[in-house]
């Protein structure tokens, strides 16, 4: 067998147990899809979804979800599990994807990872520390906070009370916030003193390859991803999020609908910006998640780069794919 960023053989390793799970990593707009599909064409594969947006049901256009088409070609695993008034953590994730990896493989079949939420992917190799559960009413007194004061203000807050924690996060990422702010007032304890006592789970057994699309020129990125949200608005994006906003239990503090592209297109419903103004600061923000996805992925020097903006990008994801699959006798799982 080929190694492949630092994985190595397994002998004598049959039935797909023995192979690497291959993560398809990458910022949005990079192609992610289109190459798990690909390898689905070649090998059994199935996919399990790593997207903290294509879980909720209702969000389809907008999330860049498969199409009823695109899914029947193969299972993918982790779409439309939640509706958007609930949440998913990483943790959740985790086990979800853990269990998911270990069917999958029951089955004969090759799990593949699709997506671009990068702390799921941590969360997944590395474990999770324990942190205290979630206390809703908690959570809608800091959100009714934030609504009076603003997250900016309240990250000055945290400053005060869990500096590291304070650090590492924007003053306006209302959902890590929340969190990091719900634990100390819960607990009296700082988050970053809570992460530090360790995981709660030893990471899995499993070996992971990313296979990391990342774009040669990251303007071209930028036009893509310009041109992918106009699609969207032409596909029905703005009448998808007046649905969502129609139902009346839903609001800006949920994670769906601070969903990058929904939220803008919230406030303009909300009279608050114009459909243009609405457009430009989605499409800035979208390049903004991409920025954020490229970091993470940069973090991992044992990922292996593919140029997504290549018209040979798919090919060299099936190469990649065929030399960490092969067995030392050269045949590929059934």
């Amino acid at each position: 067998m080929t190694a492949v960023a630092g994985i190595s053989p397994v002998p004598g390793d049959h039935g797909g147990a023995g192979f690497p799970v291959l993560c398809l990593a990458g910022p949005t707009a990079s192609g992610k899809s289109a190459a798990s599909l690909a390898l689905a064409r070649r090998w059994p594969v199935e996919i399990i979804v790593m997207d903290s947006a294509t879980i909720y049901r209702g969000m389809d256009v907008g999330t860049a979800k498969p199409s009823p088409g695109e899914q029947a070609q193969t299972p993918h695993h982790l779409l439309d599990i939640r509706d958007p008034a609930e949440t998913y953590s990483a943790a959740e994730f985790r086990a979800d994807a853990l269990a998911l990896i270990d069917a999958i493989r029951a089955r004969n079949r090759l799990p593949v990872i699709c997506g671009g939420t990068m702390m799921y992917y941590k969360v997944l190799r590395e474990g999770i520390a324990a942190l205290p559960q979630a206390d809703a009413a908690l959570r809608a007194q800091i959100d009714e906070e934030a609504r009076r004061r603003g997250w900016p203000a309240l990250h000055a807050d945290l400053a005060l009370h869990d500096p590291v924690t304070a650090a590492r996060l924007a003053p306006n990422d209302s959902q890590r916030l929340q969190r990091a702010i719900e634990i100390h007032r819960a607990t009296g304890i700082p988050m970053s003193a809570w992460l530090a006592r360790g995981k709660s789970q030893a990471p899995p057994s499993h070996r992971y390859l990313t296979l990391s699309l990342e774009p040669a020129d990251r303007l071209a990125l930028h036009a893509r991803i310009a041109r992918r949200y106009h699609a969207m608005l032409d596909e029905g994006l703005l009448d998808e999020t007046a649905r969502l906003h129609a139902r009346g239990d839903l609001h800006p503090g949920l994670p769906s609908v601070r969903c990058v592209g929904y939220r803008q297109l919230w406030d303009h419903l909300e009279g608050k910006i114009t459909l243009d103004e609405a457009v430009e600061q989605a499409i800035a923000a979208t390049r903004q998640l991409a920025k954020r996805q490229l970091t993470w992925l940069r973090s991992d020097p044992d990922r292996s780069i593919v140029d997504c903006l290549s018209p040979h990008a798919v090919d060299r994801i099936i190469d990649l794919a065929h030399a960490a699959w092969k067995d030392p006798a050269g045949h590929l799982p059934p």
